[in-house]
C-alpha cells in the first residue's frame, strides 16, 4: 500500500518516495511508489499533476485494490524519485473542496438541504441539494458561508476508528468503513472526507454562488471559491462594461437600457412584419401573373432569396387564391425553406408533392393537402423548382 502523505499534509509541495513497480494502466505508463504527495482522482476531487524530476505526472488514479498508479509521460531513469505537486492547481482544489464543506454545512444547518453529491469542476464545482431552493434561502446559506470564511476558523484534519466516529455527529453517514478520516471546520462542520483543505476557512477567500437550478428533484448550485471568485467576479465586470460602453450607459443603468433595447426591438419586428405581410401580397399578384400553364394549372415555381418560411406561405397562400394556381417557392441560399400551394379547384396533393420533392432534395416538413411547407432543402433552387414542374407534368385538375 502507498502511504498517502496528502492526508496528513496537503500543503506538502515535494517529497521523495522510491519507486515500487512500472506497470501499464489503460496503455499508459503507470508508476506504484512507497509513498506520495500526488492526489488521485476521488470524493468528487479532481487529481494531482506534476512530474518526478523531468517526467511529467498527467493522471492519479487511486485503483480498486488501494494501490495509487501514477500515470507519466515516460519511465523514469532511476528508482528514487523527487516529487513536485503543481501547486497553484492543487491549492485552487483544496479552496474549493473546504469552501463546499463550508457551503454544504451552511444549507444543511440553515435550511435542512442535505448534501447528496458534489462534482469539482475545471472552472465551476456543483453541490446538489436534496430539495428545492428558492434564490432567497440561498442567499441566506451563501452569506452564512461567508461568515466562516471571513472568521478565519482553523480546519483540521484528525483520525477515527468505528466506535468513536459512531457517536460523532458528522454531517453525512460515512460510506466507507473502519477508521475514518474527518475534516473539521470549527464549531461548524464535522465530516469524513480524503480529499484535500486549506488549514484555516480565511484561505478559502469567499464562496459566491454563480447559478442554481432545479436537479432531480432538488437543486442544484454552481459555486466558485478563491481564485475562482475574483476570475468570475472579473468576467462579470469585463461583460457589464462593456455592455455599457456599446449602449453609452453606466452599469446600474444598463438592465433598463436592455429591457428599452428589447421593447424597441419587438415594436421593429411588428413594424417589419407588417411591411413583410404587405409587401407578400404584391409578390404573390406578381408572380402569379407571371404563372406558365403546365398540364391543366397555372404553376408559380420560383426561387425567393431571402424569404423566410412565414413569407413563403403568405405569397403562395396569395397565388393559391386564384383558380387553377399552384406554386411552389424555394427559399435561398441552401439550407432552405419551401412551401407549396394550391388552389381549392386544384386536385394536385400538396403534402404529397412536397413530401416527393424533400425524398429528393433533402430537409423535413409537412402539411395538408392545399398548403405544406419544409425546411433545411439542400439542393440548390433550381434544382428543386425542375424537379416540381416534372413532377406536376402530366397531372390534371
Amino acid at each position: 500500500m502507498t502511504e498517502r502523505l496528502y492526508y496528513t499534509d496537503p500543503y506538502l509541495r515535494e517529497f521523495d518516495a522510491a519507486l515500487i513497480d512500472t506497470l501499464s494502466h489503460e496503455g499508459r505508463t503507470a508508476l506504484l511508489l512507497d509513498r506520495t504527495a500526488f492526489y488521485p482522482t476521488s470524493g468528487g476531487q479532481p487529481h494531482d499533476v506534476g512530474s518526478f524530476h523531468d517526467v511529467e505526472v498527467l493522471d492519479v488514479v487511486d485503483a480498486d485494490d488501494g494501490r495509487i498508479l501514477h500515470i507519466v509521460d515516460r519511465t523514469p531513469s532511476t528508482t528514487m524519485l523527487h516529487g513536485r505537486i503543481d501547486w497553484r492547481r492543487r491549492f485552487d482544489h483544496m479552496q474549493q473542496h473546504t469552501g463546499q464543506h463550508v457551503l454544504s454545512a451552511a444549507f444543511d444547518r440553515l435550511l435542512g438541504a442535505r448534501t447528496e453529491s458534489f462534482h469539482l469542476g475545471t472552472e465551476s464545482s456543483t453541490i446538489d441539494l436534496g430539495r428545492e431552493l428558492s434564490s432567497v434561502e440561498i442567499t441566506r446559506a451563501e452569506d452564512e458561508a461567508n461568515r466562516v470564511v471571513w472568521e478565519d476558523r482553523p480546519v483540521t484534519i484528525r483520525f477515527a476508528g468505528p466506535e468513536e466516529a459512531a457517536s460523532l455527529k458528522l454531517r453525512k453517514e460515512a460510506r466507507r468503513e473502519g477508521t475514518l478520516r474527518l475534516i473539521e471546520v470549527e464549531d461548524f462542520d464535522l465530516s469524513a472526507c480524503g480529499g484535500t483543505h486549506v488549514s484555516r476557512t480565511g484561505a478559502i477567500g469567499l464562496i459566491a454562488v454563480a447559478a442554481a437550478e432545479r436537479f432531480r428533484g432538488g437543486s442544484r448550485v454552481t459555486f466558485l471559491c478563491g481564485g475562482r471568485a475574483l476570475a468570475g467576479y472579473r468576467a462579470v465586470r469585463e461583460s457589464v462594461d462593456a455592455g455599457g460602453r456599446v449602449l453609452s450607459v453606466g452599469a446600474a443603468e444598463l438592465p433598463a437600457a436592455i429591457e428599452r433595447l428589447q421593447l424597441e426591438a419587438k415594436d421593429l419586428r411588428k413594424q417589419i412584419k407588417d411591411y413583410q405581410s404587405k409587401l407578400a401580397v404584391h409578390e404573390g399578384d406578381a408572380l402569379a401573373a407571371a404563372a406558365v400553364e403546365a398540364d391543366a394549372v397555372m404553376l408559380v415555381a420560383a426561387a425567393l432569396p431571402g424569404w423566410d418560411a412565414s413569407g413563403l406561405k403568405t405569397i403562395a397562400s396569395r397565388i393559391a387564391e386564384r383558380p387553377r394556381h399552384v406554386a411552389v417557392l424555394v427559399g435561398e441560399p441552401s439550407p432552405a425553406p419551401i412551401v407549396v400551394a394550391r388552389a381549392a379547384d386544384v386536385t394536385q396533393d400538396a403534402g404529397a408533392l412536397l413530401r416527393q420533392l424533400l425524398a429528393l432534395h433533402g430537409g423535413k416538413g409537412g402539411g395538408r393537402p392545399e398548403l405544406a411547407q419544409g425546411g433545411g432543402v439542400t439542393s440548390s433552387a433550381a434544382a428543386v423548382l425542375q424537379s416540381a414542374r416534372q413532377l406536376i407534368a402530366g397531372r390534371s385538375r
